[in-house]
C-alpha cells in the first residue's frame, strides 16, 4: 500500500513524472537532474561534475549518469578555446530534453518557449560563461489525478525491442557520430527518426563500421548547417542496392543401396551409378582372374620389369645418350 503525505509548502523540487519515470534515466541520473533543478542561482556557475561530487556520485558512475543525460537531451556540451588559449566545456543543462538545435538556440540566447514541450516551463537554460550549468525555478504542480496503475517503465524498452535488432544498431551508429565530428551531433529524438532508414542499410549488408565511414566520410567544405537534414539525404541518396539473392549450391546425388552381382554371398553397395553391378572388391577380383586367365592361356602378357631395371636398360642400350 502506497501513504501519501502532503508536500512542504517550500524548499522543495517539483519533479515531472517525465523524470521520474524515465525508462533511459539510471538513478544517479535522476537524482543528479533533480539536484541541479532546485540549485538557487547562485550557484549555476559551478561545472555538473562538482555539484555530482557533492552527491557522493563520482567516478564511472558519475560517468554513466553524465552520458544518460547526454543521450536523452538533458545536458548539452560544446568545446571552445577561450581567451587565453585555454580549452574550456561550456555545458548548458534543462529540465526537459532538448535537441540540439533546440539547444544551440538556447546558448545563444533565443530561446522559444513555444519549442519546449508544454507542462515543462522556465527550463534550465541561458547563455553560457565558462563552464555553466544552468538552473531551474520549481513549476506549477499538475493539476493530474493519481491513478492506481502509473505507466510502466518496461514499455518503451519493449516498444523499442520490437523495432528489431537493425534499428538500435542504426541508432547507435548514429549516436556515435557527435563523438567523432560535432557538425554531426543528433539528439535522440532525431536518432530515432532517422534508425529507420539507417537500419536499411544493415538489413542489405553494411556493418556498422561501415555505415559510420560512409556518413563521416566528404562533409561538405563550407560545414553542415543541419546534422538531421545531411545525414537523411546521405542515407536515402546513397542507399546501397539490394544485395542480390545467392543461387543455392548444387546437391550431390545421394548414393542408392545396390545388390552386387558378384560371387559369394549376398551384400551390397552405394553407388550413384546407374549402371554399375558390381562393388569394388568384386571389380578387382574380376580383374585379376582375367589375368590370370590370360596367363594360363599363354597370351603375351607383358612382364613386370622394376623400374630400377628399366634406367639402367635404357643407360646400357646404344641410344640411351639420346
Amino acid at each position: 500500500m502506497h501513504w501519501h503525505a502532503i508536500a512542504p509548502s517550500r524548499r522543495y523540487t517539483k519533479a515531472s513524472h517525465d523524470i521520474v519515470r524515465h525508462a533511459r534515466l539510471g538513478s544517479d541520473a535522476k537524482i543528479l537532474l533533480l539536484y541541479v533543478q532546485g540549485l538557487p542561482e547562485g550557484q549555476s556557475g559551478q561545472a555538473l561534475s562538482e555539484h555530482a561530487r557533492k552527491l557522493r556520485i563520482t567516478g564511472r558512475a558519475y560517468q554513466k549518469a553524465k552520458q544518460q543525460l547526454i543521450e536523452n537531451g538533458f545536458v548539452h556540451e560544446w568545446r571552445r578555446q577561450g581567451d587565453r588559449g585555454f580549452w574550456v566545456t561550456d555545458q548548458l543543462f534543462a529540465n526537459t530534453p532538448l535537441t540540439e538545435e533546440q539547444a544551440r538556440r538556447a546558448r545563444d540566447g533565443l530561446v522559444v518557449m513555444a519549442e519546449v514541450p508544454p507542462g515543462a516551463r522556465n527550463p534550465a537554460v541561458g547563455r553560457p560563461g565558462g563552464r555553466v550549468v544552468g538552473d531551474s525555478q520549481p513549476v506549477d504542480e499538475e493539476r493530474v489525478k493519481n491513478v492506481p496503475h502509473p505507466p510502466s517503465e518496461a514499455e518503451p524498452e519493449a516498444a523499442a525491442a520490437e523495432c528489431g535488432p537493425e534499428v538500435a544498431e542504426a541508432e547507435g551508429v548514429l549516436l556515435s557520430l557527435r563523438h567523432a565530428n560535432p557538425q554531426l551531433h543528433l539528439g535522440v529524438p532525431e536518432a530515432r527518426g532517422l534508425a529507420g532508414l539507417a537500419a536499411e542499410w544493415i538489413r542489405r549488408g553494411v556493418t556498422a563500421a561501415g555505415l559510420r565511414r560512409t556518413l563521416m566520410s566528404e562533409l561538405p567544405s563550407d560545414g553542415v548547417r543541419s546534422a538531421v537534414g545531411f545525414l537523411r539525404h546521405r542515407l536515402e541518396q546513397k542507399l546501397p542496392p539490394p544485395p542480390e539473392p545467392v543461387a543455392p549450391a548444387p546437391v550431390a546425388p545421394v548414393p542408392r543401396s545396390v545388390t552386387c552381382a558378384g560371387p559369394g554371398e549376398e551384400h551390397v553397395f552405394r553407388t550413384t551409378d546407374d549402371d554399375e553391378t558390381h562393388c569394388g572388391p568384386c571389380r578387382r577380383e574380376a580383374a585379376w582372374d582375367l589375368y590370370r586367365a590370360r596367363a594360363e592361356a599363354d597370351e603375351e602378357v607383358p612382364p613386370h620389369i622394376p623400374w630400377r631395371e628399366r634406367i639402367a636398360a635404357l643407360a646400357a642400350s646404344p641410344d640411351g645418350d639420346r
